[in-house]
């Protein structure tokens, strides 16, 4: 049945695109499957090989900066560094394509982050230069000729490495162009260039990733590590989604990768969470940003204005991030300051009286730009389609970047936002999702009170990363960062009658929660080698505190109609205050190396021991905890050819035992720490040139040790549960030719419970759908009077699941259709954004019966934005 629905829908979606996709790939001259190389090609590997025994203690020489400047015959392509006389150059050609390795070589900001080059049509004749990472220790420049292969000359200069670039056609042109009538008898004309030399070069230069394909991410490994070098699946969601897709919730943007499933609705008021690989990862336990921790208690929801990419590390992750769900993690990553000024202005409307300005400012404080900031800040207004509904949020993102040194760069980032909105809102199963005999409720239906306290959320954060680098081989990294939370709300929880209209609601008030969280680590890495073996070896040191207050407690509200709610209230007593304290201490010993015995074979290791302590303080009762756990990692990458890499791992991960005043032994004795081990295989490969890549994973989570209702100790818990989860993924993201971007998932997804007490074993988990997918293609005219103009469109589908852990009624499938108009031009962009295209009716996610949140209906948002 769920095929069925599914099947016509994708048939109708997809075809146009791979109708599109097909015939541009046959226009599309460069792209050829004989650039791929096979085993039987093996002159560039034999080069590098031999390179790397005559050298065995070569440097990996840093390329600072990329340059692309017109000349006479064409253009010159500059590798900015102070040891271009060092850089060794191996060099073949595929068709139109020119590629050139620098086997010794890395793109590196000041920073030390890795970055991108690209060049598009910077010259006639010439489609594409670009210069990327290969690999950890390789450089790869690719010259891509319109029509025919381009010739490259290579020398050194005072820059750095010189790559001067004349294509075919400049090289076929005439030195000068006859007066105007004097043409040579038996002789046509000239054509005219198809660009002039004079003209500027259109150019992506930055620190910032372009297009939906990302090369590299530092959740895998925390190094600049490629990613098929990670015998895990990493996948990412690039800044270039979300400006197409117009994300403002991070939730939107999970829902591009496969098996995670998102809980949160853009249109209601709730905060960001996830479950990833049928685990939750409440952004609470498992969301981190720039690779640091950041504690979410109090259910807020990031802006997503400063975000560059969003990284997600499928499986366990204790190894590196210590304490987790064995599901994966979910590392935000935030734009950087940039060398040459950009100031961006962007501004939003659309459904439901929704008003969004940001603005994006960046650039050089002094005038050898040693010092460079950014600053984002985002304000949004918006009401909701459920009435009532409403929220306002304000967000600022200041970072200031210093180069106190050639090898030393300290950043300073702040954050503060402070979020004003309606509780949130639910709705019974009966009525929504599920038949009520007396009608369908309106999913506009507010089912609480609209003159109680709205929530108000305050959050501010304050830290430091400090990198220095003694060598190009060996550096150290040192950050902190202090969070600070704040939190008043009243919310409630809903109890669905049998008369199918009577709705009963238990309050919740909170007025003073509090939360801190402070995180300190310090990170060596290293490379070195044993005879011609690389190693790639990182040790760390992270210490966190969390300090907790919550004064939570139930009161009585009146019931409420479902189909016609009286919403008069009198005085509402909120009770007294509960107190509850939690502070916990946890200091983290990691220490990892990536074994490179060639450059078809690595291996990964690591391990971390974790040393935590914990106090509990409820209403005068004190209970103090203390534990310890160890962390393997292991994992095996294959290359059979370049393109592919076939890998396969397996980890481990842990949670404390966190509120022990509940969850503690009949005997009084401390619960043990919740553990998850992971299985994983799988190939990741590369097409059209490595401008596409796709990752398949299978893999098998078992999480043990789960807290269950205690039968005979109401109110207590006992450590009996378990749960297991395993699947099948598939990820395909990049660009099929210029212009044409796709990013595409599915999962299927199996995950039950194995153990329990409360009736529960062998059902399937909730809101976890056993079969998930999406795709989402965008396509820009590259020339004529239309250039500029794109259009694009998507789905995301979600199969049948559980809406409550005993299987009591299922969340139905559905499939929503988004799509996008946009246009650039110089530095503006105008954009239409089309969100649930065809107003589909259905249900984000449940906590039970009674608590069913409802998807958004059609919505616009109209997107004008501006660079300078």
């Amino acid at each position: 049945m769920m095929l069925q629905k599914l099947l016509p829908i994708l048939f109708v979606s997809g075809s146009a695109w791979v109708v599109a996709m097909n015939a541009a790939i046959a226009e599309d001259s460069q792209v050829s499957s004989s650039e791929i190389p096979y085993l039987n090609q093996v002159e560039f590997l034999r080069n590098r090989a031999y390179y790397l025994v005559q050298n065995p203690n070569v440097e990996t020489i840093s390329i600072t900066g990329v340059k692309a400047n017109p000349t006479e015959k064409g253009v010159e392509v500059i590798l900015e560094t102070t040891q271009g006389e060092q850089l060794q150059v191996t060099n073949r050609s595929t068709e139109n394509n020119f590629i050139a390795d620098i086997p010794n070589a890395q793109l590196r900001l000041p920073n030390g982050d890795a970055f991108t080059f690209r060049s598009e049509k910077p010259t006639a004749g010439i489609t594409e230069i670009k210069v990327v990472n290969a690999d950890a220790n390789t450089v790869r420049v690719t010259v891509v000729g319109e029509n025919a292969l381009p010739t490259v000359e290579l020398f050194d200069d005072n820059a750095g490495l010189v790559f001067g670039v004349t294509s075919a056609v400049t090289a076929m042109q005439p030195p000068e162009t006859p007066p105007a009538g004097e043409n040579p008898p038996s002789e046509t004309p000239p054509e005219e260039p198809t660009a002039q030399q004079d003209e500027p070069i259109e150019l992506v230069v930055t620190g910032e990733q372009d297009g939906y394909r990302v090369e590299q991410a530092t959740t895998g490994t925390r190094t600049d590590t490629p990613i098929r070098d990670i015998p895990q699946s990493i996948q990412i969601v690039p800044r270039q989604v979300f400006e197409d897709q117009n994300i403002t919730e991070l939730g939107d943007a999970l829902r591009n990768i496969s098996g995670v499933v998102s809980l949160s609705n853009s249109q209601v008021v709730s905060g960001d969470s996830a479950i990833i690989r049928g685990f939750s990862a409440g952004l609470n336990a498992n969301s981190y940003v720039n690779g640091i921790k950041q504690t979410n208690f109090g259910g807020r929801r990031r802006s997503t204005a400063n975000i560059e990419r969003v990284e997600v590390l499928k499986g366990p992750a204790s190894v590196l991030f210590g304490q987790g769900e064995p599901g994966g993690i979910i590392n935000v990553v935030t734009k950087k300051p940039l060398f040459d000024p950009l100031y961006g202005i962007e501004f939003t409307v659309g459904s439901f009286d929704l008003y969004r300005p940001t603005i994006d400012l960046t650039g050089p404080l002094n005038t050898d730009k040693t010092i460079r900031y950014r600053l984002n800040a985002d304000y949004l207004a918006s009401n909701s389609f459920v009435d009532f509904s409403d929220r306002q949020q304000f967000t600022v993102n200041p970072v200031v970047t210093f180069d106190i040194s050639k090898n030393t760069t300290l950043t300073l980032e702040g954050e503060y936002s402070e979020e004003v909105a309606t509780a949130n809102a639910s709705l019974p199963a009966v009525g929504t999702i599920l038949n009520n005999p007396l009608g369908r409720v309106p999913r506009s239906r507010f089912l609480f009170y609209p003159d109680l306290p709205p929530q108000n959320r305050e959050f501010s954060s304050i830290g430091y990363s400090l990198q220095h680098k003694f060598s190009d081989r060996w550096q150290i990294r040192n950050s902190f960062r202090a969070s600070f939370e704040q939190v008043s709300e009243t919310y409630n929880f809903l109890s669905f009658r049998d008369d199918n209209r009577t709705v009963d609601i238990t309050g919740f008030r909170r007025d003073n929660a509090d939360n801190k969280t402070y995180n300190l680590q310090t990170d060596v890495l290293g490379k070195f080698q044993t005879g011609s073996i690389k190693h790639e070896v990182l040790v760390g040191l992270e210490w966190n505190r969390l300090d907790s207050f919550d004064d939570s407690r139930a009161f009585s509200l009146p019931s409420l109609d479902l189909f016609n709610p009286n919403y008069d209230i009198g005085p509402v007593d909120f009770g007294e205050p509960n107190p509850y304290n939690f502070n916990q201490d946890s200091i983290g010993i990691y220490v990892q190396n990536l074994i490179a015995f060639s450059d078809r074979l690595k291996l990964l290791l690591g391990g971390r021991f974790d040393w935590v302590t914990s106090k509990d303080d409820f209403l005068g009762d004190t209970v103090e905890n203390s534990e310890s756990k160890f962390s393997p990692r292991i994992g095996i990458v294959y290359q059979p050819i370049e393109q592919i890499s076939l890998y396969a791992s397996y980890n481990r991960s842990f949670i404390p035992a966190l509120f022990s005043t509940f969850n503690r032994n009949p005997d009084g004795t401390q619960f043990q720490p919740t553990t998850g081990e992971q299985f994983e295989v799988g190939i990741k490969t590369e097409f059209l040139d490595g401008r596409l890549s796709a990752t398949l994973a299978a893999y098998q989570i078992t999480k043990q040790n789960i807290s269950t209702p205690d039968p005979d100790r109401p109110g207590f818990n006992i450590q009996i549960g378990e749960q297991q989860s395993q699947g099948i993924e598939l990820d395909i993201a990049g660009q099929v030719i210029p212009g044409l971007n796709l990013i595409a998932s599915y999962a299927y997804t199996d995950a039950k419970t194995t153990q329990d007490n409360s009736g529960f074993e062998g059902n399937l988990v909730s809101n976890v759908p056993r079969h998930s997918a999406s795709f989402w293609a965008t396509y820009q005219i590259q020339q004529g009077s239309l250039q500029g103009l794109g259009f694009g469109s998507g789905i995301v589908f979600v199969g049948d699941r559980p809406g409550d852990s005993a299987n009591s009624f299922e969340l139905p499938s559905f499939v929503r259709t988004d799509a996008t108009i946009f246009y650039r031009r110089d530095n503006w962009r105008l954009g239409l954004n089309f969100k649930n295209l065809f107003d589909v009716y259905y249900a984000v996610s449940s906590d039970d019966a009674s608590n069913v949140r409802v998807g958004s209906p059609f919505a616009v948002t109209g997107t004008i934005s501006v660079q300078f």
